[in-house]
């Protein structure tokens, strides 16, 4: 039970001190035995919390960025009217900053035996689950004066999935995939490793790609085309170690990196390439493998909306182990991890040849676009030497890069929004030159 704002002024009215007032008593026990007995009435006529019925529907997942829409459906099996205010709580990143009030709170009429529903809009600012807390309830009297309040635990869960902001570079990365593999009128054929057809000659082509056999049963002279390799296996490994939460721009560098791995799996699977995911720092922290094409983007995901990046060191040996075991045939082994130059020359280094004798390995590292700022600045002391400072890290990371490739890694270094249609490029350029 909860005195309102209006019953505690009237209470304060009628019960002032003498010394302020000299009332006549008779009058002063006539006021506070008339408000007492609205205030009891009041409270009497306010409908019964606890009793009400909450259940919940809506939306169960929804991309960063989005709106998910969660409805509550309030029954209200008493004989009294229900006027309430509702508080549907849920965590402060549910919510885009400053509407949380606005989102969260609503007003609440519900006749006798009657139901209603409100829906509460959820407009999330990071990736995850997002777990629905308590509904509060505050139910008025018609007068207004006593309220009735009551909790209810109404669970829901929504999971925040990554944007896959990326997605608009799919439809060009799809028209170069579709030239390789010759399916449209170009004036190259797609260079791969298994053979597509035979056509005419045309001045112009590779003498290499005559076949003589064909020539001979012809008056023609015949070439061959090619076209990429099929069903290759690709294991993308997301590194979810303490380099991965370093933030650039307004994101982790885990997130860039999920959305590079998320259009190279979308390019991959059109390309009859079969796909898994790993997600390692210390220990696997997320596993997709042996899914169709048409559920591999749903399974990746989710496995990532959970992913968080762990403040610990990576263990590149053991990663480098487990990526063996998951792809123990030949592969296209995708390391989304650091650059930095610590990590890769004491860690990844001294490894890395387990990788690169049976696998073909593309790294891909997020850079960041202040550094290259910093480098181009000048105007005082203070500019040049951080110019300094970013030349300095800029070329100890192309000197990484170089010893990388100099393993036969190959290496692609950009910046958040550039690093995944550079990735989807690198892709299609060791797939047309045959190296998958």
């Amino acid at each position: 039970m909860a005195l309102t704002g209006r019953a505690a002024l009237l209470a304060a009215l009628g019960t002032l001190p003498v010394g302020v007032w000299a009332p006549d008593w008779t009058g002063v026990l006539a006021v506070n035995g008339s408000l007492a007995l609205a205030c009891a009435c009041d409270f009497a006529l306010a409908a019964p919390v606890r009793r009400l019925r909450l259940t919940r529907s809506g939306d169960t997942s929804v991309r960063l960025g989005e709106a998910a829409d969660v409805t509550l459906t309030v029954t209200n099996p008493s004989g009294r009217p229900v006027r309430a205010r509702l508080r549907d709580a849920w965590p402060p990143s549910s919510w885009q900053p400053g509407t949380e009030v606005a989102a969260s709170r609503h007003r609440l009429a519900v006749p006798p035996g009657e139901r209603r529903r409100i829906t509460t809009r959820l407009t999330p600012t990071r990736r995850g689950e997002r777990h629905a807390d308590r509904v509060t309830i505050r139910s008025y009297g018609p007068l207004g004066l006593f309220s009735r309040q009551g909790t209810h635990k109404v669970p829901w869960t929504v999971r925040v999935l990554p944007p896959f902001a990326s997605r608009k570079h799919l439809p060009s990365r799809l028209a170069r995939l579709r030239e390789l593999d010759g399916r449209t009128s170009v004036l190259t054929r797609g260079e791969g490793t298994e053979f597509d057809s035979l056509r005419d000659y045309v001045p112009g082509d590779d003498t290499r790609s005559i076949d003589w056999r064909a020539t001979a049963r012809q008056t023609t002279v015949a070439v061959r085309t090619w076209r990429p390799e099929r069903d290759r296996h690709i294991l993308l490994v997301l590194d979810t170690g303490r380099t991965s939460a370093g933030r650039v721009g307004d994101a982790p560098r885990l997130d860039a990196s999920m959305d590079a791995a998320l259009l190279l799996a979308a390019l991959a699977s059109r390309a009859g390439d079969r796909v898994d995911l790993l997600a390692y720092d210390r220990r696997v922290r997320a596993l997709v493998q042996s899914r169709a094409a048409r559920e591999l983007l749903p399974a990746l995901v989710n496995a990532m909306a959970t992913l968080e990046p762990e403040l610990i060191e990576t263990d590149a040996r053991g990663l480098t182990a487990t990526a063996l075991r998951t792809a123990p045939r030949r592969s296209l082994v995708v390391l989304l991890t650091t650059l930095d130059t610590a990590p890769v020359e004491e860690e990844l280094l001294p490894v890395l040849s387990r990788l690169t004798q049976r696998h073909t390995v593309l790294l891909a590292s997020v850079s960041d676009p202040h550094v290259a700022r910093m480098a181009t600045a000048r105007g005082d002391a203070d500019a040049v030497y951080e110019a300094a400072a970013a030349a300095r890290a800029q070329a100890e990371r192309t000197r990484t890069a170089e010893q990388l490739r100099r393993h036969g890694v190959t290496v692609v270094d950009a910046a958040p929004e550039d690093l995944a249609p550079a990735l989807a490029d690198a892709y299609l350029a060791l797939k047309a030159a045959g190296r998958l």
